[in-house]
This record gives structure tokens, sequence and C-alpha cells, in this order.
């Protein structure tokens, strides 16, 4: 293993990662705390600070298989109007701070490469590299998320979108989620679903 180039690919992939996590989860409580839910913000999570929402564990899974998680935002629908609307609405949250930083991510790496040559190469390089990982890691967490199964956001819509009883049976799920989503990864099934829905969205964003 080569430890300086395993250095150079953290140190790259670090910031728009730390990032794209925090956004996801901040959006998560900032919705939930405007349709009226406080608990996010009595914990301390509704926070832009990334020491708030790390897991460690989905940290380390990023680093070996490119795809993690954080600690999820703690969220109680009872306080909401409509709690399954409002689940829903908390559920895309996260997923639409993703897609937004993907195309910011990507408009400014359109923006800056014709004035890289004005920069330092020590500076324009690592820089670039950074807003395209952006943009794959924050399309890969989108896509990632929209999955249907617990405990991604795409379970959550799809629970709260089905007629109360088709719920319950489905929630039934949520004690395998994880063993079922480690299953369609290592069976190759997640990969394959995944791979061109984000290289589509990365060429689209940045061309």
């Amino acid at each position: 293993m080569d430890i300086n180039k395993l250095i150079q690919e953290i140190a790259i992939l670090a910031p728009p990662f730390l990032l794209a996590l925090t956004l996801h989860e901040f959006a998560h409580g900032f919705i939930a705390y405007k349709l009226g839910d406080p608990t996010a913000q009595r914990l301390g999570r509704l926070s832009l600070n990334p020491l708030k929402h790390l897991d460690p564990l989905g940290v380390l899974a990023f680093l070996i298989m490119k795809i993690g998680w954080a600690k999820p935002v703690p969220v109680d629908p009872r306080y909401f109007k409509n709690p399954r609307q409002g689940m829903i609405w908390v559920s895309l949250a996260g997923v639409s701070a993703n897609l937004l930083l993907a195309v910011t991510s990507g408009l400014a790496a359109r923006l800056l490469l014709p004035i890289g040559h004005l920069l330092p190469t020590a500076l324009f390089l690592p820089l670039i590299q950074m807003l395209a990982a952006s943009v794959w890691i924050n399309v890969m967490l989108a896509v990632f998320n929209l999955i249907p199964i617990p405990p991604l956001d795409g379970s959550q819509v799809l629970s709260n979108l089905l007629p109360h009883n088709l719920a319950r049976i489905y929630g039934k799920l949520e004690p395998l989620g994880f063993f079922i989503l480690l299953a369609l990864f290592y069976t190759g099934v997640i990969p394959r679903i995944m791979r061109p829905l984000i290289s589509f969205a990365h060429g689209l964003i940045l061309g």
C-alpha cells in the first residue's frame, strides 16, 4: 500500500465528505425544526459542526467502500401537524441538500477552470479535485439515500406514502435493513444501480 497516495486521497476526499454529511443531517434537523420539532435543536444536532454528526463506523465505511453515513438526526413526528407528510419533507431534505451541494460544486469547478492558470498549481489542482469529489460524493449520497430500504431516507418516504396497514408490514423490515443493504452491496446490486446514475449526474453537472 502506498501510504503517501492514501494520505493524499484522504486529504482530498475528507473535506467534501464531511461537508456533504453535515449538510445532509443539518437539512433534516432544520426542516423538522421549521415544521415544529425542536428535538434536534435541544440535543445540539441543529449544527454545522461536523463533529456533531460523525459516525466513526460510517467514516470507516466510506474510506473502505466509498459509501458512508452519519449519525441520524433525531426527529419526533408527533410535533408535526401532519406527521406523515412532515416525515416525507424531512426525509427528502437531506437528499435535496446533497443535490444542491453537488450542483454548486459543479458550477464552482466550471467557473474555476478558465482562471486556473492564474493560480498556483499546488492550490488549483487540489481545489479542483475536491470540487470534482464533492460532485460524486453528494450525488452518491443522494442516490444511495433514496434506496427504499430502512434506515435510508427513501424508506421513510415510501413508508409514509403507503396505506397504514402496508406501512406497518413494511416497517418490519427495519431490523433487517442494514443486513439487506450489506448483502445488496456485496452482491453488486447497489453498485450496479448507482454507478450509471452517478456517472450521468456527474456528467450533467460537470459537463
